[in-house]
Parts: C-alpha cells; sequence; structure tokens
C-alpha cells in the first residue's frame, strides 16, 4: 500500500524513450506522484525545492546538465535527493556527483531490482535532508540567550550549573529550556542532542 507521506518521484531526461521506459516500469510497481521533465530548466521552474523528492536525473543533456542542476539544487539548499542515470564513458563524471552529494548512478539500460534499491535510498536520504534544513531554521529562529542555553546542555551542563554560569536562577533555566524544546519540536534531552548534532553536521 502507498504511504502518504512518501516524497515524490521526478524524472528528467532529454531521450523521451528513457522517459517513457522508465515511467512504465515505475508506474507497474510504485504508486506515488511520478512527473517527467524532458530538460532541467523545466524541472528547476515548475517543481517546489524546498519539499523532499527522489530525482532520477540524467547526467548530459542539452541546455543545463545533470551536474548543473544538482549545483542548484544544491545553491538552493534544496532536500530532493538524486539518482543519476549515466550512459558508458560517463562514470568518472557519475563518481564526482557522489562526490558532490548524490545518492547513486544507475548505468543506462536501467534494470527494476537496483533502480527500486537506489530510490529507497533516495527516499532516506531526502527525508533526512528534509529533518536537517528544518532543524537549522529552527535553530536561526534561536534568541541569543537560547543559543547559549543550547551550547552549555550540548556540553553537559546540568541546570545549576547553567543558572551559576549565566547569572540567572535555577527556574529560569528550567523555563528557557522548556521554551528552547517546544521551539525545536523535541521532547527530550536525547532528542534535543540529535537535533543539535545533525545541524552542526555530527553523525
Amino acid at each position: 500500500m502507498q504511504s502518504v507521506d512518501r516524497p515524490p518521484l521526478y524524472l528528467v531526461d532529454d531521450d523521451q524513450a528513457v522517459l517513457d521506459s522508465l515511467r512504465f516500469m515505475l508506474e507497474s510497481c510504485d504508486e506515488r506522484q511520478l512527473r517527467c521533465f524532458a530538460d532541467g530548466e523545466r524541472f528547476l521552474e515548475e517543481v517546489d525545492l524546498r519539499l523532499p523528492a527522489c530525482l532520477i536525473l540524467d547526467c548530459r543533456m542539452p541546455g543545463l546538465s545533470g551536474p548543473e542542476v544538482q549545483q542548484r539544487l544544491k545553491a538552493a539548499q534544496s532536500p530532493i535527493a538524486i539518482l543519476f542515470l549515466t550512459g558508458h564513458g560517463e562514470v568518472p563524471l557519475a563518481v564526482e556527483s557522489l562526490k558532490q552529494g548524490a545518492v547513486d548512478f544507475l548505468q543506462k539500460p536501467v534494470q527494476l531490482a537496483p533502480l527500486l534499491a537506489a530510490i529507497a535510498q533516495a527516499e532516506q536520504a531526502t527525508q533526512s535532508a528534509a529533518t536537517r534544513l528544518a532543524h537549522r531554521h529552527a535553530f536561526e529562529r534561536l534568541t541569543p540567550r537560547e543559543h547559549q542555553l543550547l551550547q552549555l546542555i550540548a556540553q553537559g551542563h546540568k541546570n545549576q550549573q547553567i543558572a551559576s554560569t549565566l547569572c540567572i536562577s535555577v527556574r529560569t533555566v528550567e523555563v528557557c529550556r522548556a521554551s528552547l524544546m517546544k521551539r525545536l519540536e523535541v521532547n527530550s534531552l536525547a532528542e534535543l542532542m540529535l537535533c543539535y548534532a545533525a545541524v552542526n553536521g555530527q553523525p
């Protein structure tokens, strides 16, 4: 059964035969939203780049190439996860795309089993990226006092130590801490530390 929160899947390739083949394969076993584009420019214009999605992207196309689309997505801080399609002789280009953050690359003609496996990886990657971005945006809205508090919590300080460091009461620390967790939408210290680690690029 289709999950309502599964990210949409986009196909971008200037070869209509490739688009038709991929659409046929995927529609036979995957009911999610699926959209096809013949070029990178139209994809970038019509898709909401802020939302999680999986993108199957041809490396070489007229106009914007696949790597150029990838750079546009990176510049926009998009959580969209990319799977590159490559032809023969394009493996070095695909390897470079992996270094730039692509999830995987698939060589044409694509077989269904490895394609579905790569899409499953891309789903996890785009959801993780969207979560990191949401955390980062929430962190950007914290007050200076909340930033101070978070750093002290991350360093392992208890409420009494934090109160002493910031020259405030323990009760004020408790109130600020509750406000901080509500703003970041976390319910425990463990979740707070995972959020902090994600924003700071820690594994």
